[in-house]
């Protein structure tokens, strides 16, 4: 087990609507997985929500809007604040005005673990569900 991780060179995966460089797979750890999150001016992952993680958000370059919960509801957020999205709740952060990165740590919650056993079997179902192509997401 490895316990010091890089934040350069990462394994990019691009997609449509944003970028995710994988720092920590969740196949390395028990609980957990990390990764830096690219937004260019503009974009937004679409609005999402995963039943197993707990997901934080450390803003670490520009400045956007989070939009959370069922009703929609937006907030700023901003270089140096901290986002909490709790499990199975409707997200989605759209950077506004220059790009936006931050880094987001998966915290895995249900009983039974992981849904899915990497972060590549992940990026394979949100493709599946997305209409994406897997192979024009992974760079």
């Amino acid at each position: 087990m490895d316990y010091v991780y890089e934040t350069t060179g990462l394994k990019r995966y691009r997609f449509p609507t944003h970028t995710n460089d994988l720092v920590v797979d969740r196949s390395d750890c028990k609980a957990s997985e990390v990764f830096v999150v690219v937004l260019e001016q503009g974009e937004a992952p679409p609005l999402h929500k995963h039943d197993d993680t707990e997901q934080i958000y450390y803003v670490i370059e520009g400045r956007g809007t989070l939009t959370i919960g069922e009703d929609g509801r937006t907030f700023p957020v901003k270089v140096g604040q901290v986002v909490v999205v709790p499990p199975a709740t409707w997200h989605s952060i759209r950077s506004e005005g220059g790009p936006m990165r931050y880094l987001a740590v998966d915290s895995f919650v249900t009983p039974e673990g992981k849904l899915e056993a990497s972060w590549e079997e992940h990026v394979r179902a949100l493709c599946r569900e997305q209409g994406w192509n897997f192979d024009d997401v992974v760079q």
